[in-house]
């Protein structure tokens, strides 16, 4: 039998391997820019890989060539600055380094027991954004995987409420539970609908694209009964239109009903003097979240989920056992006892580091810079023969159009672009045409490389 301790022993061929980890993380974070890279059909990957997970392994070294040479190169750098598909990532070298630390480190965040010191910063950050939109003191949450979980534990929380609040009452449930949306609301709240079992309300939008008050107490009409939420959107993920968060709250006030704020994307834009206002009545809300990953410069994957009462979020989502008895028996701040979770990395703490490095100064400049762009991009293409603006960009995403184009067209052109490593601008729709889009969150995406592809749209016929 072989050593059982043998993938633990720190002997010089780890000590070995290790270093060149190192020396591949360190010549990665060096390019400037990152290769553009892009995905190959599974038979094509399949073809040129070997197998890997094997009884007996290929080795460290083996591994990290094949990884460096054809697993790499067979994925997107969504840091690349001429990523302007989707919303793309643009974390800051800080912390990109401290996300190797987390992983070094070994640290449970589930449970104060377990992580303490680590916990306390993530609720550094968490009170510093509740603190920015205007929620009371005591307000705070967790730091989850994606945006999809933040939602979908905000959800389940809003629900909580409203039936907790029914039962003393002692009132029954409704037949069936629904939520607000805007009908332009990210898709993950029709999958949080589908795992909860509820129904949404789409709330038309004028053609500005922002869900209003009036607009809600239409579209919901006698059915408030049902309503245990309003999902309000900070950023939309195809506009970056933020709806009317003030007149959302005044109507979530007058029928006694929770408001989530959906601001994965856009939320950020709160902290940029020629954007804030976008988000006036933020502080009404009773929970919103933010994606660090998205537009506040963090690596994957990280989402802050904040409650203004975090004892309603405690209080639906605490998993209880004997053996989390010793954990949840207290009254000290359990991450996992606020989300749909259970065991959790310290995924808010690269987001620490860097603010903790740079200060808040140094974001609210680079968030305003991206602005700024969009704004710039937006007035060219307005002021173009061949293109049309879709809608005045209320953040960093622009939407428009070329002028007698086809899907055909334009899917060509964003493949000659992807194929030569140029950019990666896929076409995206608006009311069933086709449309392109620069979601702009890299403050290395320069007006210049945007004009490059602008004019790229004008050479061709």
């Amino acid at each position: 039998m072989t050593n059982p301790l043998r993938m633990h022993i720190h002997d010089d061929a780890m000590a070995a391997l290790r270093e060149r980890i190192f020396d591949y993380a360190r010549d990665r974070m060096q390019l400037d820019p990152p290769p553009l890279d892009k995905g190959m059909p599974f038979t094509e990957l399949r073809a040129m890989m070997p197998d890997t997970v094997t009884e007996s392994g290929i080795g460290g070294n083996k591994a990290l060539d094949l990884f460096g040479e054809i697993l790499a190169p067979a994925s997107m750098s969504t840091d690349h600055p001429a990523m302007v598909s989707f919303i793309p990532v643009a974390p800051t070298e800080a912390s990109i380094l401290f996300d190797l630390v987390v992983s070094a480190s070994c640290i449970f965040g589930g449970s104060w027991l377990e992580g303490a010191g680590a916990i306390y910063a993530e609720n550094e950050v968490l009170k510093f954004l509740a603190t920015e939109a205007g929620l009371p003191e005591g307000a705070g949450g967790v730091f989850v995987q994606g945006g999809t979980n933040g939602n979908l534990s905000a959800l389940v929380a809003a629900r909580f409420d409203a039936e907790h609040r029914l039962a003393q009452a002692g009132k029954s449930r409704p037949a069936r539970w629904c939520f607000v949306a805007s009908e332009e609301a990210h898709s993950s709240l029709a999958h949080s609908a589908r795992v909860m079992d509820v129904d949404v309300i789409k709330v038309p939008v004028g053609d500005d694209g922002r869900m209003t008050g009036a607009a809600i107490e239409k579209a919901v009409a006698g059915a408030w009964g049902s309503v245990f939420a309003i999902v309000a959107t900070g950023g939309t993920t195809n506009f970056g239109i933020v709806d009317d968060i003030a007149s959302v709250v005044e109507t979530a006030k007058d029928h006694d009903t929770w408001v989530h704020v959906d601001g994965a994307y856009g939320l950020a834009g709160m902290f940029a003097p020629s954007t804030k206002p976008h988000f006036d009545g933020i502080a009404g809300v009773d929970s919103f979240i933010v994606d660090p990953h998205k537009w506040l410069y963090a690596p994957y994957d990280s989402c802050a989920l904040i409650y203004r009462n975090p004892s309603i979020g405690r209080a639906a989502h605490t998993q209880h056992a004997s053996y989390l008895d010793v954990l949840t028996d207290t009254d000290e701040w359990n991450p996992s006892d606020f989300a749909v979770h259970l065991s959790r990395r310290a995924r808010g703490l690269p987001l620490w580091f860097s603010l903790a490095t740079h200060g808040v100064g140094a974001y609210r400049e680079a968030i305003e810079s991206n602005n700024i762009v969009a704004r710039d991009i937006a007035a060219i293409i307005r002021e173009s023969d061949h293109l049309e603006l879709v809608r005045e960009p209320m953040l960093s995403v622009v939407v428009f159009r070329r002028t007698g184009w086809t899907q055909d067209d334009y899917t060509a052109w964003s493949d000659e672009l992807w194929e030569a490593g140029k950019a990666a601008c896929f076409p995206s729709k608006f009311q069933g045409e086709p449309v392109l889009r620069f979601a702009i969150v890299n403050p290395r995406t320069t007006l210049d490389i945007l004009l490059e592809l602008v004019e790229s749209l004008k050479d061709k016929s």
